[in-house]
């Protein structure tokens, strides 16, 4: 059965990549599209927002 293809969001160029091209420190993801891995610094933020609601609600 073939792998399907994982794009990550590299944090230290800001380009998106497939596969695993760059050192885990540098990189978030594997997402299941293109699309979705651009939008990682968006989703971070998003998450950490959610965190941060749910933490102060004490959740």
């Amino acid at each position: 059965m073939a792998e399907s293809t994982q794009w990550w969001f590299n944090h230290k160029t800001g380009e998106v990549e497939e596969g695993r091209q760059s050192l885990g420190s540098d990189r978030d993801g594997p997402y299941a599209s293109r699309e979705e891995a651009a939008r990682a610094p968006e989703i971070a933020k998003e998450r950490a927002r959610r965190w941060a609601e749910e933490e102060s609600r004490g959740d």
